[in-house]
């Protein structure tokens, strides 16, 4: 082992855009067959940066131990989900003590067997890497589909079972796209859904690039490769995906870019029938459907950004009736129906909210009362459309996630499971507060904190800072075992709900995109230097987190105010923002240009990016410790930025602090699979943060 920091050779590289050259000496870095990575003197950069890492490291591996088995004593081995209600059947998933993978279980609601329908540990067996995509069951309950990636590269493959006999079928289909979610840096989008006879399943097709563009149908029994094309989008900016309505009545495919959806629903019965297109894209207008009988529920942000609430008819989708406004206070999230309410879903002030609304249009909707100053609640699984039991879930940065069951006649909420702690738990150990702080421009930006009883506000304590700030996505300030290594060390630690995420409203997060980016940056360094003026901490004493986006993020305050962070850590970090958004090549540039600007054919945009863009701004200055992360087969955030940006810094700052890069050489943009191996790595970050912030470990 090594403990000499490597060195990445320059080669000259340059390119003129808008009349700017740029340098870029490091661009060798990207190996020219990606996806597949084979040049050798990259593989050698990466494996000696590896080596690095493991000698710096080294030391602390007795600290790294101590705060993985505190990290693992918390976590219930043998957890398992509360089971629910899917027609005939009960469905529930858990882990077998010592097990990295769930077991997927049901039995009879009339009574019978449990029936193990997927083992996930088996999958898993012989491979450096594997996670489950997607899971769909036939409505009659005899065939599963399921999607898994064995490389981290979220390219899934769909099987099929029997679930009459818990065995695969024969036909195989690859290069699937995973999960619903977004398309961004932070997701993918697409699904399985299954037609309501069972014969046929929707699913999206990942092209050469990475993008969903293709819904495909298969018919059970045949060859994939007679698979029928559905839908193609042309825009390479969107991306498509299919689901389904409450009542599944529908299979809806959704047309999507970061901030313009367009929905057609084709019968459930019948996926080749004449498809019932909702409203067509428009620019800036986003909307989600459910359905009740022949009304359409249309959950939109067509006249506000705090969205509103429509119903139009199925046969005439495109006149919508507004049913709830826009309100100035209450940011409306979501909206889902059941057979005799439905669910509103939203923030006020930045704090979830569920309310239960009568279909009666002149009955007053009954809002779930939560008690905390700072919490997170929402729906958990509820398949069925004729409910009168839904399941919640709730938890705080000092209380454990907590099930619940809620009776929508009574009111009555009935705790289904509390998450256990083996090693013990004691809330009063702990407080939490929700803060607001002024950023420079007079904007309050929430903060949630959670810190150790008795915590001296005299600036001699350390402070962990996360946050994210981009696409529109909240954090939540939810409850994490991990985050107790650190609490019970003396650590506060902190979420800011900084602009680019939609903490408080679609408008928050506007704010902190495109031309208005650089007000995410300055929110993190304004609420750490309120925190310290509080006496939360000290300058030099805040250790910072931030993943994919967030790491950009970490890249951008790095560059700003280094003096105020005690060690950084940047997962996946998404810094050499340029170079990727200039190179529609790669899987998702086309579509972050609603995120970030199209720097290719916008002067101001490149102008705007290049102003901020981490690596393109790296300096001759001292910079704080950083421990830096990337995956070799990660399409989201490709394993050259990470890569880059390292030897950048180790090329240009003048301090003597340790920076470190490690690459997962077998793993994409989640990190390690397997619950274990993902706290392990959790354990390693922490430890460097105790270690370069000299706490005790």
């Amino acid at each position: 082992m090594t403990l000499t920091p490597p060195v990445a050779a320059t080669r000259p590289h340059s390119f003129t855009r808008h009349g700017m050259t740029i340098e870029d000496p490091w661009a060798w870095l990207r190996d020219p067959n990606y996806p597949d990575v084979t040049d050798t003197d990259v593989l050698a950069y990466l494996e000696a940066e590896n080596a690095y890492f493991e000698a710096q490291m080294a030391p602390q591996q007795p600290l790294v131990d101590r705060l993985y088995d505190e990290m693992k004593a918390r976590i219930k081995e043998d957890e398992s989900s509360v089971p629910q209600k899917d027609g005939d059947w009960l469905y529930w998933t858990a882990f077998e003590t010592g097990g990295q993978y769930r077991l997927w279980w049901r039995k009879p609601v009339a009574g019978g067997e449990d029936q193990l329908i997927l083992d996930e540990p088996k999958l898993a067996e012989g491979k450096e890497y594997f996670r489950v995509g997607a899971i769909a069951i036939s409505e009659d309950g005899r065939v599963m589909a399921y999607s898994t990636d064995d490389d981290g590269g979220e390219r899934y493959t769909i099987r099929f079972r029997s679930l009459d006999g818990s065995a695969d079928l024969g036909e195989v289909i690859p290069g699937a796209s995973g999960k619903w979610g977004e398309t961004s840096i932070e997701g993918t989008i697409g699904n399985i859904v299954f037609t309501s006879d069972g014969r046929h399943i929707l699913y999206g097709l990942t092209d050469e690039h990475w993008r969903t563009r293709t819904i495909k149908v298969h018919r059970l029994g045949s060859d994939p490769a007679d698979d029928v094309t559905l839908y193609y989008e042309d825009d390479p900016v969107f991306s498509v995906g299919v689901s389904e309505t409450s009542d599944r009545r529908w299979i809806a495919l959704v047309t999507s870019s970061h901030d313009t959806s367009e929905i057609r629903l084709y019968p459930a019965n019948d996926p080749f029938a004449e498809p019932i297109l909702i409203a067509p894209r428009v620019a800036g207008r986003e909307y989600d459907v459910d359905t009740h009988g022949d009304t359409l529920f249309i959950h939109t942000n067509d006249t506000n950004p705090m969205w509103r609430l429509c119903t139009a008819s199925i046969e005439a989708p495109g006149e919508w009736r507004e049913r709830i406004a826009p309100s100035p206070r209450f940011y409306m999230t979501g909206v889902e129906c059941f057979r005799d309410f439905f669910i509103v879903e939203g923030r006020e002030d930045g704090l979830d909210q569920i309310e239960l609304h009568s279909y009666d249009a002149g009955a007053a909707p009954k809002r779930i009362a939560f008690q905390e100053a700072s919490y997170t609640a929402g729906t958990g699984d509820n398949p069925e459309y004729d409910q009168t039991v839904i399941r919640l879930g709730y938890e705080s940065m000092v209380t454990p996630g907590t099930i619940y069951d809620y009776d929508t006649a009574t009111g009555e909420m009935t705790v289904r499971k509390v998450q256990e702690i083996p090693s013990g738990y004691d809330a009063s150990r702990y407080a939490t507060e929700r803060l607001e702080i002024a950023a420079r421009d007079g904007t309050k930006v929430p903060v949630s904190i959670v810190y150790p009883a008795g915590f001296p506000r005299d600036g001699s304590r350390p402070l962990f800072l996360y946050a994210y700030g981009a696409y529109g996505h909240a954090i939540a300030p939810g409850f994490s075992t991990g985050r107790m290594s650190l609490l019970d060390r003396g650590f506060a630690y902190a979420i800011a709900h900084i602009r680019g995420g939609d903490d408080l409203g679609q408008q928050w997060y506007h704010d902190g995109k495109l031309e208005k980016r650089t007000n995410t940056f300055t929110d993190f360094v304004d609420v750490a230097r309120a925190l310290v003026a509080d006496g939360w901490t000290s300058a030099g004493r805040i250790a910072i987190a931030g993943r994919s986006a967030g790491g950009e993020l970490m890249g951008a305050v790095v560059n700003s105010d280094p003096e105020l962070w005690g060690a950084v850590i940047a997962d996946v970090p998404f810094v050499d923002v340029l170079n990727t958004m200039l190179d529609e090549t790669l899987p998702l540039t086309p579509g972050e240009w609603p995120e970030w600007g199209n720097p290719i054919e916008d002067k101001a945009a490149f102008e705007l990016i290049r102003s901020y863009s981490p690596y393109d701004n790296v300096r001759a200055q001292d910079y704080p410790p950083m421990f830096i992360s990337g995956g070799l087969n990660d399409p989201r955030v490709t394993y050259w930025e990470p890569a880059k940006w390292a030897a950048k810094l180790r090329a240009t700052k003048t301090d003597d602090n340790i920076l470190l890069l490690k690459t997962n050489m077998g793993a994409g943009h989640g990190g390690k699979s397997g619950r274990f191996e993902s706290l392990r790595e959790a354990a390693e970050e922490h430890a460097f943060v105790l270690w370069q912030l000299g706490v005790e470990g």
